[in-house]
């Protein structure tokens, strides 16, 4: 057991003990994993607004030698740089456009799954606005240095508070603090200020709903995140709810779904690789990852419903007949759709959706089906 006193804690860490958050050991991190309870604070979020901390992340800025520029070339060549690392096309990115994309290792093979941001501003291109697994940033920010220095310059900003204010509420919490947010698309994002304070506000999330992070400042965050909360409207919500938001969702969780063996056509994320870089060729692992495009993966990330009231977790086995085919990854009770849900991989043959399948729950055989992604239908303002 990890001794407490170890653990890393964020500046809203004295925030969740004053309001009694249970807390547990994350990513490194003493962080609240439920307030109220996981079901309480999920449908909270699915029906008002919810605000996570998620300042254990890995936000960082990526910037060309020598700073950002009032050009859009330097847009172009700090994409050059990162798109060494990634197969999502950065350089095609619009002022203040986001984009989820992996690090992939030579085997094409993810070493993590990230957001990458333009900034808007005309001044400050040459900079890309980062965030990554709380888990993984030490080792993605080693690669990046490693890789890309001294062409680029990292600057983390883990020391900041990073929150997600999220679910059908989210945009009118923050409108009278920030009133550009209605004009936010999905994935997009916008320098905002709040007296002097500047803060990063993109519209995005992992729940599946409407919502946004905000980067704020360690000190002055902590009394706006308090003043967020005395909104009727804002409960605090722990890692627990989280994890059940993103598993409806049909959202993956590195380390779970997602991992450096895996592929993304594996991981049914083939989206996340843009036609010119697939014509390009030039990301690593493209050989392996563009002949699974063409041919077809040996194994796939699948949704998987359990036909009973019995959740399968992760590391539950998954047969069809006496034919063991895959394994479960995330999996657990969706407060929202009021039964067990999951994800997992499955050899190919079996990934379509309607497939019959058996699933070994705790010694016991349970029927169980491949179902359709998300759960939930994903509520993003586009």
């Amino acid at each position: 057991m990890t001794d407490t006193l170890t653990l890393a804690k964020t500046p809203l860490h004295g925030l969740h003990t004053k309001l009694g958050a249970k807390m547990v050991e994350f990513a490194g991190y003493d962080m609240p994993i439920q307030f109220e309870g996981v079901k309480a604070e999920h449908l909270w979020t699915r029906e008002h607004c919810g605000l996570f901390d998620v300042s254990h992340m890995g936000p960082c800025f990526l910037t060309l030698a020598g700073g950002p520029r009032n050009d859009p070339q330097a847009h172009i060549e700090i994409a050059k740089l990162i798109e060494t690392l990634v197969p999502g096309d950065i350089q095609g990115l619009k002022p203040g456009q986001a984009r989820l994309t992996v690090l992939l290792n030579e085997n094409g093979g993810i070493l993590d799954d990230l957001i990458i941001t333009r900034p808007y501003s005309a001044d400050r291109q040459g900079l890309l606005y980062i965030v990554v697994n709380g888990a993984m940033k030490e080792q993605d920010w080693a690669l990046m240095r490693a890789k890309l220095s001294p062409h680029a310059e990292l600057e983390r900003l883990d020391n900041k508070i990073l929150v997600a204010v999220q679910g059908p509420e989210a945009e009118a919490v923050l409108k009278p603090y920030f009133p550009e947010v209605s004009t936010l698309d999905f994935m997009e994002m916008r320098r905002m200020f709040r007296d002097d304070s500047e803060c990063l506000v993109s519209r995005c999330g992992y729940t599946g709903e409407d919502g946004f992070e905000l980067l704020l400042d360690e000190v002055e965050g902590v009394s706006f995140v308090a003043e967020l909360l005395s909104d009727e409207r804002v409960k605090p919500i722990g890692l627990g709810a989280r994890d059940s938001l993103r598993l409806e969702a049909g959202l993956c969780l590195y380390g779970h779904d997602l991992d450096s063996c895996k592929t993304p056509v594996e991981a049914n994320l083939t989206w996340l690789i843009q036609k010119n870089r697939r014509e390009r060729a030039d990301f690593p692992g493209a050989e392996r990852i563009l002949s699974q495009i063409e041919n077809g993966p040996v194994i796939k990330r699948v949704g998987i419903q359990p036909l009973d009231r019995a959740p399968a977790r992760e590391g539950t086995e998954i047969f069809a007949g006496d034919r063991k085919i895959g394994e479960i990854t995330s999996g657990g009770f969706g407060p929202t759709v009021e039964a067990p849900v999951a994800m997992g991989y499955v050899e190919r043959e079996f990934s379509k959706t309607g497939t019959e399948l058996t699933l070994m729950v705790r010694g016991k055989p349970r029927a169980a089906k491949v179902a359709k992604l998300p759960f939930v239908p994903h509520n993003y303002k586009r």
